[in-house]
């Protein structure tokens, strides 16, 4: 939201007063409390009318400064807020004449106690940021609604990321945004998981600690500062030090929590009805032999909205026209080695069985004058659970347990964006700031009845701060074509930026029916993610409505990615334990090669996996190469960084490259991705360094402590040593030898624990 007119100006009825000064200074062991005045004060009588900002400065863990500013404290709401960690841990504080001072770890923050108003933070003997003159205060708008308002300095050539799942170009410089859910597609500024937090290439983040709207000015209001506003009297933020932008998520993460490791078996790939398509038993059942016919994986099948009848969702009964034996219908598809998932949304619509009683039993949300709040969006008579409430969340909870009685394995949950603010909540949360904070409950509640029966795996569209505790997430609707599939690409890349670590799109993509050079394109991208799900709108994604080589592409992506899955699951156990996404924003692995700020058609899948999807029917792509000698891991070819490349591949290609030092541990099976990852597991060596070393570790199906191996190289020998785990079968390959193409391998027995190749 915009303020100003310009530099000197404010805009027509809008009245602002800013922090001039700390004038008024007090200290414990943990905090420093300040009051800030928004005009110097020189002799007694300044200090009598004019608004007095109460500034708390202090540290949730060490790297982290928490900044809370209040105007009117009585007119704080309470609820909800986002669980954020608070370690209470040792800071030193200082406070002279001059200066007050905080410092938790490697950060720091100072504040000027005369005018001009001045709060700088810094790291490693340099500044980050800071809050000067005109930038921390209180602002009326021409209605004379109350805004807090904060604005932190840019420095020449900083640039920032973040804020959630967008769809524009993932560098936010220059952009306005609102921090508010809505349904928008892809397509537009709005978006569907918006998040709070941004950090920059010089090292730290910025998480602003409010779940309603917040509205950011990245370098748009004051082009040399990223500007943040919320409605009320109050505004806290947090400063995140890195230095390195993996650091800041790592911190970030703490502080609001990492993602439960998903089931390996979401890893494999998942088969929707379609939305809108016509589908029965047979419908599935057809889908599902073709796929066995055809010698395609399938791990999941996915039932969209029209499982249960029209006008009833969601009462989470079967359409016993559509699906007259649903219980037998599961056991059969479960027979089949299928996991089974449902969509379902927060709302009950009024012709579901379930309305009357949600509202006799006062489960559903209500206006403020004690009526049930409806509409005719989506479902007729629509109307929406209240997650505040325990006994609705406890009630929902239940109609999803029968079905995961029948079966059921995973649910979609669809929708939670568009929270009405006219209402009142059962546990008196301020409406506003539910509108966000709405999805969390929501996702939940769902995952923990799933977590009850072992781990779980959500397929979700709706976020918030926390969110990414409870994946996994989808890109939402997009259309069928080559620029829809960059701009999912550039939301999932932002959304890793903002604490995500997995996350998913609908292959081909979800509007329209894709051309066939569209379909297998998206293929290669699509099972080159985290999770991979071929659903559509109008249309259904069996590959052979397409043509036959969309067959084979489907088939060499899928078998590619279990092949993958000892890498790619560490890359998950990774992203659980510490936040790092799967899938990886250039500048989040290369923050020192400025050449990656800007790239957002192309990411790192783990640490070692460069993936560029090819954006053109014609196979055209360009894109970026670090430094190093890497290898295409599809042909073994080698191609060397940094700079630029444009290559054509057919639609069985794309640019795949293997960082140099790589050691890819590649799993023995290729027909599912849950298996044994250690017992054939092929060590790939890629341009390990003379004296290098590197330690591998293959985890269990279930993310466990599996195989641990110790690879390294001496002059032109390579070594490699199992140092943890079971006794199994397993090989190492030098894979990068131009000389020898695939490389030279060599296998050991199962207890053998050394290997070594002589080049």
């Amino acid at each position: 939201m915009k303020f100003k007119d310009g530099h000197w100006r404010m805009r027509p009825g809008v009245r602002a007063a800013y922090a001039a000064a700390a004038h008024d200074v007090t200290a414990d062991a943990s905090s420093l409390r300040v009051l800030a005045p928004a005009r110097p004060i020189t002799r007694r009588g300044d200090t009598i009318d004019g608004p007095v900002l109460r500034v708390d400065v202090s540290s949730p863990m060490p790297d982290v400064i928490r900044v809370r500013t209040v105007h009117f404290a009585g007119s704080v709401p309470h609820s909800p807020a986002f669980a954020v960690r608070d370690d209470a841990p040792e800071v030193k504080i200082a406070v002279t004449g001059e200066e007050a001072s905080l410092t938790s770890g490697a950060l720091s923050v100072r504040l000027r106690r005369d005018a001009p108003w001045e709060m700088t933070f810094s790291a490693a003997g340099r500044e980050l940021t800071r809050s000067d003159g005109k930038s921390l205060g209180i602002v009326h708008d021409p209605e004379d609604r109350h805004f807090m308002v904060e604005q932190l300095r840019l420095n020449a050539g900083e640039l920032v990321y973040g804020l959630g799942e967008r769809f524009g170009p993932l560098v936010r410089n220059g952009q306005a945004v609102d921090i508010w859910n809505d349904d928008g597609g892809t397509t537009s500024e709005l978006a569907y998981k918006n998040i709070p937090f941004y950090l920059t290439n010089r090292g730290y983040g910025v998480f602003v600690n409010h779940p309603g709207r917040v509205s950011f000015e990245v370098g748009s209001e004051t082009v040399s500062r990223v500007q943040f506003s919320v409605e009320g009297h109050d505004l806290e933020y947090l400063i995140v030090y890195g230095p390195t932008p993996a650091d800041v998520l790592r911190r970030y993460t703490a502080l609001t929590g990492r993602p439960a490791l998903p089931p390996a078996w979401s890893f494999g790939l998942w088969l929707s009805t379609s939305f809108t398509t016509g589908y029965d038993e047979a419908t599935v059942t057809s889908f599902v032999d073709g796929m066995a016919e055809r010698d395609l994986p399938l791990s999941v099948f996915h039932f969209d909205c029209f499982w249960m009848r029209q006008y009833r969702w969601c009462d989470f009964e079967w359409d016993p026209e559509v699906f007259p034996d649903p219980v037998g219908m599961l056991r059969r598809l479960k027979e089949r080695g299928l996991k089974v998932c449902l969509w379902v949304n927060p709302y009950i619509g009024q012709a579901s069985g379930l309305f009357d009683e949600g509202m006799a039993a006062g489960h559903l949300l209500r206006r403020p004058d004690g009526t049930v709040w409806q509409d005719d969006h989506w479902q007729a008579g629509r109307a929406l659970v209240d997650f505040t409430s325990p006994a609705a969340r406890e009630w929902y909870a239940g109609k999803l347990r029968g079905l995961l009685g029948m079966g059921v394995d995973a649910f979609k949950t669809d929708f939670g964006e568009r929270i009405p603010t006219d209402v009142v909540y059962a546990d008196g949360s301020d409406p506003e700031r539910m509108h966000n904070y709405y999805t969390l409950l929501y996702n939940q509640t769902v995952h923990d009845v799933l977590a009850e029966r072992g781990p779980a795996v959500l397929f979700a569209r709706s976020a918030t701060v926390g969110g990414q505790r409870l994946p996994v997430h989808w890109g939402g609707d997009s259309e069928s074509t080559y620029e829809a599939m960059a701009e999912s690409l550039r939301g999932g890349l932002s959304l890793g930026l903002a604490g995500f670590g997995f996350w998913s799109h609908d292959i081909g993509g979800f509007e329209g029916k894709p051309d066939p050079a569209v379909f297998k394109r998206w293929v290669a991208f699509g099972l080159l993610s985290s999770h991979s799900r071929l659903h559509g709108s109008g249309s259904y994604r069996v590959p052979w409505l397409f043509d036959e080589e969309s067959v084979d592409v489907l088939r060499a992506f899928t078998r590619l990615k279990a092949r993958l899955m000892p890498y790619l699951y560490g890359a998950a156990v990774q992203a659980a334990a510490d936040g790092l996404p799967v899938m990886r924003a250039m500048q989040l692995e290369f923050p020192g090669d400025r050449a990656c700020d800007h790239l957002d058609a192309q990411y790192m899948l783990g640490p070692d996996l460069l993936v560029a999807p090819v954006l053109s029917s014609e196979g055209d792509v360009s894109y970026y190469v670090p430094e190093g000698v890497w290898t295409r891991l599809l042909d073994g070819e080698s191609v060397t960084g940094p700079g630029w490349r444009t290559e054509r591949h057919g639609f069985g290609s794309l640019p795949l490259l293997v960082r140099p030092g790589a050691v890819l541990p590649i799993g023995a099976r290729e027909d599912r991705p849950d298996y044994d990852y250690a017992d054939g597991v092929t060590l790939q060596v890629y341009q390990l360094a003379d004296g290098a070393a590197r330690t591998v570790a293959v985890p269990t199906v279930d993310g466990g402590a599996g195989a641990v191996f110790e690879v390294s190289r001496t002059g032109d020998r390579v070594r490699a040593r199992r140092v943890e785990g079971p006794p199994v079968r397993w090989s190492l390959q030098v894979a990068d030898l131009e000389t020898t193409p695939g490389g030279v391998r060599a296998a050991a027995d199962p207890g053998t624990d050394d290997i070594e190749i002589i080049l």
